[in-house]
């Protein structure tokens, strides 16, 4: 049963998914693109691109829309989609939400040991790799093309990548106008 599949892809991602959202994009798309073929390449993409404008945290998010398209892609739509959003979202947050509670109280009395703070110099670096991980796996075929398939759009998204960078990075540039002006140069550029 898809449902409990969901709950259990999801569990397992919210009790591994270490560094936040963006870290867990990763291990979502490769539970839900790679392993359970659920979703495919570009759907998923377009899930992270909805899920990082609309409020709230961007794992959350893209859990509660890969929850809704992966039941509605097995053939079931309506309240039975939803029904998958709803699983998704309460088995990824379920883990943190146990843990913190249990854990609370001891990691404020034992966070300044040597010991905690050297787990946490560990998982600074894994972190960081499961974000880069996240970045690289999104730039496939399916966004940015290949020059010999379609040359435009490949130089043009490079170019919209460049620039949203060096927006972002260099000139400080808010990142919601920088999604925005981006989504226009798609429009304008792209189509």
């Amino acid at each position: 049963m898809i449902y409990l599949q969901l709950f259990i892809t999801f569990f397992q991602i919210g009790l591994f998914g270490f560094g936040g959202g963006y870290g867990m994009l990763s291990l979502i798309q490769t539970e839900t693109v790679v392993n359970h073929h659920w979703l495919t390449s570009p759907e998923f993409t377009n899930i992270v691109a909805i899920s990082q404008m609309t409020p709230g945290p961007i794992g959350i998010n893209s859990a509660t829309y890969c929850g809704y398209a992966a039941v509605h892609n097995a053939g079931y739509t309506g309240m039975m989609a939803v029904l998958g959003s709803a699983t998704a979202t309460i088995a990824l947050v379920l883990p943190s939400f146990v843990l913190m509670i249990l854990i609370s109280r001891m990691f404020m009395k034992y966070m300044d040991t040597p010991l905690v703070q050297s787990m946490f110099l560990g998982l600074r670096p894994a972190v960081v790799g499961l974000l880069a991980a996240a970045a690289l796996m999104l730039m496939n075929e399916e966004n940015f093309s290949l020059p010999s398939v379609n040359p435009w759009q490949f130089w043009i998204s490079t170019a919209l990548f460049v620039a949203t960078f060096y927006g972002t990075k260099v000139l400080k540039i808010n990142p919601i106008r920088m999604i925005c002006w981006a989504g226009f140069a798609g429009l304008m550029l792209l189509y």
